[in-house]
């Protein structure tokens, strides 16, 4: 064919030309030089004050609630030295068969009326403080007739504390004592011998401090190993 067209005084087309085996670039397209910058919306960060708030008033709430249920550590310890005191002299009281002031308190046996106990029955000692002359009435801070055995403390309480002649303690007038004296027996034990409920007590002293959440109480026994042993 190409013979052909040169004798014909033809001159040869160029070849045409099929795809490149070079890929054709994607036209560019112009974009703004500044890129759009990732954050937060206004309403996402209103939604999101609102949850850290609730969060936060909760946190706030459940410490308020321990720090009021939860006693000052001074306190404690004061009304545990409160306690501590008030127990020891309590116990230190005599633990007699009649009242102190009776003339046989020293030599009674038991706690019968005649010539080996009491002198009279308004002097046989009991639970509670003795409430009629010449016994009675006894308090304790009384300068005729102050308590002077262990069971007179029975229900006893005090706002303010003081000392045994009745001066304040600075610093403890919001706390409230109350004494509790009841009889406890005790069974024998390691080959000793049982304790009859007449001749043990069980003393129990509660201090509370209602503005601090403060309650403490103690026990102590007091056993009439010294029946006769007056001060």
């Amino acid at each position: 064919m190409s013979a052909a067209l040169r004798a014909a005084g033809g001159q040869i087309p160029e070849q045409v030309q099929g795809p490149s085996s070079t890929p054709r670039r994607a036209p560019v397209t112009r974009h703004s030089s500044r890129r759009r910058t990732a954050g937060l919306s206004l309403i996402e960060l209103i939604v999101f004050m609102v949850i850290v708030s609730a969060a936060v008033v909760g946190v706030l709430g459940a410490l308020g609630i321990s720090t009021r249920s939860s006693a000052d550590p001074m306190l404690n310890k004061q009304a545990l030295a409160i306690a501590e005191a008030v127990l020891e002299e309590v116990q230190l009281m005599p633990f007699t068969y009649c009242d102190p002031d009776d003339p046989q308190a020293a030599t009674a046996q038991s706690a019968a009326v005649g010539a080996t106990g009491c002198t009279a029955a308004a002097s046989v000692e009991t639970i509670g403080a003795e409430a009629t002359p010449p016994y009675g009435p006894e308090t304790r801070l009384s300068a005729t007739t102050p308590y002077d055995n262990v069971n007179d403390y029975n229900t006893f309480s005090m706002t303010g504390m003081t000392d045994i002649s009745g001066t304040p303690i600075t610093g403890l007038g919001e706390y409230t004592v109350v004494v509790g004296v009841a009889g406890q027996a005790f069974a024998a034990f390691g080959g000793g011998r049982a304790i009859p409920v007449a001749d043990s007590l069980l003393v129990s002293v509660t201090v509370t401090r209602p503005a601090g959440n403060v309650s403490v109480t103690l026990h102590g026994y007091r056993v009439r190993y010294v029946p006769n042993a007056l001060p």
